[in-house]
């Protein structure tokens, strides 16, 4: 908000705001639009097997799915000679926490994953108090592959691909976020990826999309897709077992495919 905006009546500030109300209910129908879209791309199998350095060892890109069948993976800029992770993704990472619970009751697992020792991985952790899945893939190709790290030479002798264009870039990790099925064979699927702003809103827009809408807005009646996060039944996102608020013990119907 400006530090000085216009004092006006009521009935001038009313118009205003039905004005700019129109313009918000047309941007919330072209969201839907391109929610509809993103879920409706279509799927490439991943065929080369990425290997990542995790707490338990090594694992496979398969093996972050955990028992869900979607994968949310962020792109988390921090590099091999960094001594701490980007204050962006940083701030991203805060800001996703507290979704994860839901969206682990509706079929997704979350992943970070940077090109630096997982040693600096896990110290940066604890000193942000942060407690998800968070990988190394330093040495492998997978940071290279999706088009968020460079290396030295390629940035120096001209532009490098990233968001899906080439651009000029100085410096050696861009951020970006991913999205993976698994099917029940444990077969890999890529269907996304977006960079820049694009992946600044995808997880509350998957967020976003999960409730029930009508043509006016949000139906207030949550129940059916999240709970406080202390009272999931099961423990998908690590929280304590407990009863839903609705006392009923059922588990949330619905979801979104990526």
């Amino acid at each position: 908000m400006p530090e000085k905006s216009r004092v006006v009546s009521h009935e001038v500030w009313l118009a205003s705001r039905l004005r700019l109300l129109a313009k918000e209910r047309e941007l919330t129908r072209l969201t839907d639009k391109v929610n509809d879209e993103r879920r409706n791309l279509p799927r490439v199998r991943m065929q080369k097997p990425y290997v990542f350095e995790a707490q338990q060892g090594k694992v496979g890109l398969a093996d972050l799915f955990g028992s869900q069948r979607k994968l949310i993976l962020q792109h988390f800029m921090f590099g091999p000679d960094w001594t701490e992770g980007c204050p962006g993704c940083s701030f991203g990472a805060d800001a996703t926490l507290g979704m994860l619970m839901h969206l682990a009751h509706h079929g997704y697992a979350f992943v970070a994953v940077s090109r630096t020792p997982l040693a600096k991985i896990e110290a940066f952790k604890r000193r942000m108090g942060w407690t998800f899945n968070w990988v190394s893939s330093l040495g492998s190709d997978f940071n290279f592959d999706f088009n968020v790290s460079f290396n030295k030479e390629d940035l120096a002798n001209g532009p490098v691909m990233y968001n899906y264009r080439p651009l000029k870039l100085t410096i050696d990790e861009m951020p970006g976020l991913s999205l993976f099925e698994k099917d029940e064979d444990g077969e890999v699927y890529y269907t996304y990826s977006g960079y820049g702003a694009e992946s600044e809103q995808l997880v509350a827009s998957l967020c976003y999309d999960l409730k029930e809408r009508g043509a006016d807005g949000p139906v207030y009646d949550l129940g059916e897709w999240v709970r406080h996060h202390d009272r999931y039944k099961d423990t998908a996102a690590g929280g304590r077992e407990a009863d839903c608020c609705c006392g009923t013990g059922n588990s949330l119907k619905g979801g979104v495919s990526s």
